[in-house]
């Protein structure tokens, strides 16, 4: 060939040593460049490997070791395990707002007891060292004590049903006797019952108002003798009274067809504090005859032991609230009866004390009252003016039901 091409190929192709020395210095330097990071490359991980061992947790430092070193956790020196972590910092009470307190305050148990000889009487010049009381069966510390001689506040709560002539007679004596033994000072009311209470006259100190009340009772309205639902209904109103209340029931003590039961009756009884109750039975003359006649049927006896079922229930009304149970046989004991209660109500002892059992749950505490000789167990003797033995009983509540907290 020839001509230009031939010339321009023969210079490129004619310097083949100035090409190879070209290419052996590329080629070096990727083999420096390679080396350099290989070698710094192994290097590094054993550096790190180093500084691993070299690295050691603080002395007071624990927990277990990680890739990157210890999870340094500080023990406890003693002192600090010995010391007694400080209480939590109390809230803060908002701006305004008023500082509360709960406070749960024993109410004082006030106990009436009535220190009576065996016919009656009231016995004066008794002191607080002669009585002692338990409440269930624990003895109490008295805080206070008083021979009151007061007037009374009490409900006339007379049976006047279409039964028996002779009952009604006995319950009006009762309620005349009972009448004529007010004083000035006293709140009497009067309510009659048949099927249901019905309030003649409310709490007055007008005795002539007594009187005139006492004469609406001419005309019996049912046959119905209906005494739990009477004395339950007057048991919910004294309640709401303040201060010593009583009841004095006159009748039969029969109870026909009362919605409210026995029981219910007993346990509302319980629940009422501050009441006693007299009971006066009323027709006991009469049941003698028909017993004497016609005691020997069947039918009547029945009939008698209903009666006699009433009695017991008329003395339990009065025995558990710290009363009396009359049953008069003749129209001119009434008079005595009534100013035996008079005597009786006026003229008590106070004894206040406040339970050792502080408990307000709403549960019954029985009572039991004793004289006995100071700094002894043994019984009080008493001796009348002639130095004999004089005998004795006391009457009061046979216990009473605490109040509920949430009260």
């Amino acid at each position: 060939m020839s001509g230009p091409n031939r010339v321009r190929w023969s210079t490129t192709c004619s310097k083949p040593g100035t090409r190879a020395v070209i290419l052996a210095l590329a080629f070096g330097v990727v083999l420096f460049s390679v080396a350099a990071f290989a070698q710094d490359t192994q290097s590094q991980p054993q550096q790190t490997t180093d500084q691993k061992q070299k690295q050691a947790p603080p002395p007071a430092a624990g927990g277990p070791q990680g890739d990157l070193g210890p999870i340094a956790i500080p023990k406890k020196t003693d002192q600090q395990q010995q010391s007694t972590p400080l209480p939590p910092p109390a809230p803060k009470v908002p701006t305004g707002m008023p500082n509360y307190s709960v406070t749960v305050d024993v109410p004082l148990v006030n106990l009436d007891v009535m220190a009576l000889t065996k016919d009656g009487h009231f016995i004066p010049g008794l002191r607080k060292e002669f009585f002692r009381v338990t409440e269930n069966g624990v003895p109490q510390q008295l805080q206070g004590f008083s021979q009151s001689q007061a007037p009374i506040t009490a409900v006339l709560l007379i049976e006047f049903s279409n039964t028996n002539y002779r009952f009604m007679y006995d319950a009006l004596n009762a309620a005349y006797a009972f009448a004529d033994t007010l004083k000035k000072d006293d709140y009497v009311a009067v309510v009659e019952y048949d099927m249901k209470p019905n309030i003649l006259l409310d709490f007055t100190q007008d005795k002539q108002k007594v009187y005139a009340a006492l004469n609406e009772l001419r005309v019996p309205g049912f046959s119905e003798s209906n005494l739990f639902d009477a004395l339950y209904d007057t048991l919910d109103r004294l309640d709401r009274i303040q201060g010593r209340k009583e009841i004095i029931v006159v009748g039969s003590g029969l109870d026909t067809f009362s919605r409210i039961t026995y029981d219910k009756v007993l346990k509302k009884i319980k629940d009422t504090p501050n009441v006693t109750i007299f009971t006066v039975s009323t027709g006991r003359a009469f049941l003698e005859a028909v017993d004497a006649q016609y005691g020997q049927y069947q039918g009547v006896q029945e009939q008698l032991m209903n009666y006699l079922q009433a009695d017991n229930e008329m003395n339990t009304f009065a025995r558990m609230t710290g009363g009396r149970w009359y049953n008069p046989r003749f129209e001119a004991e009434f008079p005595d009866i009534f100013r035996d209660i008079g005597q009786s109500v006026r003229n008590q002892y106070t004894l206040t004390y406040r339970p050792t059992d502080a408990k307000q749950d709403g549960t019954y505490r029985k009572l039991n009252v004793q004289l006995v000789a100071p700094g002894t167990d043994k019984p009080l003797i008493i001796r009348d003016q002639k130095n004999k033995i004089l005998k004795y009983q006391l009457i009061y509540r046979a216990g009473y039901t605490a109040k509920h907290e949430v009260e």
